[in-house]
């Protein structure tokens, strides 16, 4: 048997859970298909929510931690201290977060699916024709989002643009960490441990410390090398592994194409993470807000396509696909220790952490150059 619904939202993460819900709002009847067996399941973000996403996004307090400051390590462990006035981050429990999104995106009508991922689709009339990997459950739509993640079946499927670059991320949330200053966001500038990246210790929710790293691949993270440096600033002689999360970080900015008659992709699918920063939820809730608006307003009021509308609205990435590609070519550590004395690398640290758009933003600019004043 076959469920009809006016669209089918493809990945029950950040942006299609933030489409699925302004779907709702606009009297569709939506469907989620998600390919795990609860949303949640072996997630691959850190789940950091910046300033810009907390603002718009209201989450129950008890899953998140308000942080404050950054504290950067180049690879000799000199630390440099970073804040900006009334900015902050938010550390998550990430898992239980995505439940509770799903949870209300169900609340507000839409028909969540589970262990039903995206399997092909077929175009008849003004519908798709949707196969999933659960064989009972076929699903008809007029219009397809494609929210499913870096390696986007969607995008596989229709022809649409994919991810090639992509930086190899590996995390670990221990408890019994000791030593962490819990108003820092603990980041580690080092080429030999992270070429292209950095290292990360996160003190999140619940009293667990999230520790990872990510590099441009060929290369591998060693979450065990990391853990021995940071051995030399916190102690971890009674720390144990509560939970591992690993997967591909895509780097390489919006893709293109984003979209066909009918087919729409957001998120990461979309290529939308920071190819810098490798941030992406923030995108993924605002675009993936903008495209279930664009969608609803082309469905039910004859609206413009919204690819075309959505391509437009989406970041470029220009400023930061640049320093991408200089990451990429690596910073030999004694350069980087003598980098990190100097004050032109504290101002462009400042702007990294502390502005959505970064160096793209003459806001940023204006603001340090107050902080300096």
């Amino acid at each position: 048997m076959t469920d009809r619904f006016d669209v089918a939202v493809v990945g029950a993460g950040f942006a299609g859970l933030a489409c699925a819900q302004i779907l709702r709002a606009r009297g569709l009847e939506v469907a989620v298909l998600e390919r795990k067996p609860a949303p949640g399941t072996a997630v691959h973000t850190t789940g950091i929510l910046v300033k810009e996403a907390a603002e718009i996004w209201q989450v129950p307090p008890a899953l998140t931690r308000r942080i404050h400051r950054v504290r950067l390590y180049p690879p000799n462990l000199k630390a440099l201290d970073l804040a900006s006035p009334g900015y902050y981050f938010l550390a998550t429990d990430t898992p239980a977060l995505l439940r509770w999104f799903a949870e209300q995106t169900e609340q507000a009508g839409a028909r969540l699916h589970l262990d039903a991922g995206f399997a092909g689709a077929a175009r008849h009339g003004d519908c798709f024709e949707i196969e999933t990997t659960q064989k009972s459950c076929t699903v008809s739509a007029r219009y397809i989002i494609g929210a499913d993640g870096a390696r986007s079946a969607v995008a596989r499927t229709f022809g649409l643009g994919q991810n090639r670059h992509y930086l190899v991320g590996v995390e670990a949330e221990y408890e019994g960490v000791r030593g962490v200053d819990e108003d820092f966001l603990h980041t580690f500038l080092d080429s030999r441990l992270a070429p292209g990246y950095i290292a990360w210790l996160v003190p999140g929710v619940n009293g667990l410390t999230q520790v990872g790293l990510a590099c441009r691949r060929p290369a591998k993270p060693s979450l065990d090398a990391f853990v021995a440096t940071a051995s030399r600033l916190f102690d971890f002689s009674r720390a144990r592994v509560v939970a591992r999360r690993s997967g591909p970080i895509p780097v390489g900015g919006a893709v293109r194409p984003i979209s066909t008659a009918g087919v729409l992709l957001v998120g990461d699918a979309a290529g939308l993470v920071s190819p810098l920063t490798a941030g992406g939820i923030y995108t993924a809730l605002a675009f993936g807000r903008q495209a279930g608006e664009a969608v609803a307003a082309h469905l039910t009021a004859g609206g413009p396509d919204p690819g075309p509308v959505l391509a437009a609205a989406y970041p470029r990435f220009r400023v930061k696909s640049l320093l991408r590609r200089a990451a990429d070519f690596g910073i030999p550590n004694p350069l980087l220790n003598l980098a990190f004395a100097l004050p032109p690398a504290r101002a462009l640290a400042q702007l990294v952490y502390f502005h959505s758009k970064g160096l793209g933003s003459g806001q940023a600019w204006r603001d340090l150059l107050r902080s300096r004043a």
